[in-house]
């Protein structure tokens, strides 16, 4: 689990929460109709600006990368394609027929290749796999993105909602206080959204895309190579450039 993002989130609710306490009442900073104008607000745009599908498969993508370390270490993926071609280079592509791979799109490569597909068919077919999941991931990040832009314009929406009814209360002092809580939490609620949760995900959900288009051409470039037997001294020069670094890894003696 990336730990990171929880954190990130829970502390800053923690100062600003602890901020709040130390000048005054935690009470007076929530105000049900800011709330329904901010949240409510932007999940009603959400939901105009994304189809009712792409918004739920993004809500789980967002869980599911911005929360959980689901990419492969480079790696880990540069060690396990030399070990496979060392194997291929002794026993030919039917000795990896009883290889256990951890990563299913490696896997699902390396055994079209012990089935004997044509090379140009198994590059199409894991390359197809993967701008699938590279678009869909992409509109997750979209997603969030977009949600980190509407919010604070529903906070503005929501001050200007209150400033129209101070204005026009202006007779009645008892409406004064009620009218301006919701224009200056409104903008409170839409700037915390955005700046803490929404655009912070975004980003991380970008970090991690391009991290993992890095590790998924390295694992396309491992069976391929695979594929063609190629000599494991030769492979290591071959694929060190998509190790971090844009080196060849060397071993640690």
């Amino acid at each position: 689990m990336d730990l990171a993002t929880l954190i990130g989130i829970v502390l800053g609710l923690v100062i600003i929460v602890a901020s709040i306490m130390m000048g005054g009442d935690i009470g007076s900073f929530i105000n049900i109709p800011s709330i329904a104008v901010v949240f409510g607000g932007t999940a009603a745009a959400t939901l105009v600006k994304f189809p009712l599908k792409d918004c739920i498969a993004a809500l789980k993508i967002g869980g599911k990368i911005a929360f959980k370390n689901t990419a492969d270490d480079p790696r880990s993926v540069y060690d396990i394609a030399i070990e496979l071609a060392g194997i291929v280079r002794q026993k030919g592509l039917l000795g990896l027929e009883s290889v256990q791979i951890e990563n299913e799109l490696m896997a699902r490569g390396i055994r079209m290749c012990v089935d004997g597909m044509d090379g140009t068919v198994i590059k199409e077919s894991i390359t197809k796999e993967v701008d699938m999941a590279i678009k869909t991931e992409m509109a997750g990040e979209s997603f969030w993105r977009g949600i980190g832009d509407m919010a604070p314009a529903f906070g503005m929406i929501g001050t200007l909602i209150g400033l129209v009814q101070m204005l026009a209360n202006l007779s009645d002092p008892a409406a004064i206080g009620p009218a301006m809580a919701i224009a200056m939490l409104t903008t409170f609620y839409g700037a915390v959204l955005a700046n803490l949760i929404a655009i912070p995900l975004a980003d991380k959900l970008e970090i991690k895309i391009d991290n993992t288009k890095n590790t998924r051409a390295l694992i396309i470039e491992s069976v391929m190579q695979i594929h063609a037997s190629q000599n494991p001294m030769v492979l290591q020069e071959l694929l060190g450039v998509y190790l971090p670094g844009g080196k060849p890894a060397e071993d640690e003696e």
